[in-house]
């Protein structure tokens, strides 16, 4: 799956050899982002929640990717959302960029599939924001916790308290 990860061995046999040539000089470099990826994209399929699936329609691009959440309790139970997500080059001091691509109501995601989660961040009023210890793992557990019951009872609790 990681083919991304077997090109960085790759290169780094090649780093020795002093003959190279300019042109394959230029092909070798991997960006930080891209050495973070392929580390991250390990740790997250081997913890996804049970109810997330990720799929890379290109292996060699591992800064794009596609979620599904299928949640298994709550008012979404048996919904399938469909998340893309974008890891820009500055990553990971800047976070990814995530947009819902399912037509959906709730209270966290807009018309056009904006999200509102504070650790999609880059700066925060509760200090809860992005941040570089973050990783992939923590965006995709928080996209997943917007469907679980406990983010219910924080609606059913908000409504409660507001609405009047």
């Amino acid at each position: 799956m990681l083919t991304l990860a077997s090109k960085l061995k790759r290169d780094d046999g090649l780093k020795g050899s002093r003959t190279a040539t300019t042109a394959s000089d230029s092909t070798r470099r991997v960006s930080v982002r891209d050495k973070l990826l392929v580390k991250e994209v390990a740790e997250l399929e081997a913890n996804l929640p049970c109810t997330c699936k990720v799929h890379f329609p290109d292996p060699n691009k591992l800064h794009c990717f596609q979620l599904t959440v299928t949640p298994d309790e709550g008012y979404y139970q048996g919904g399938k959302f469909q998340f893309e997500t974008e890891v820009p080059d500055a990553y990971n001091m800047v976070p990814p960029k995530v947009k819902c691509l399912t037509k959906i109501w709730h209270p966290n995601i807009t018309e056009t599939g904006e999200i509102c989660l504070s650790l999609l961040r880059e700066h925060s009023i509760d200090g809860t924001g992005w941040a570089p210890t973050r990783t992939l793992k923590d965006v995709v557990w928080g996209l997943n916790s917007l469907f679980t019951e406990d983010f219910r009872n924080k609606v059913d609790d908000y409504i409660k308290r507001y609405a009047r």
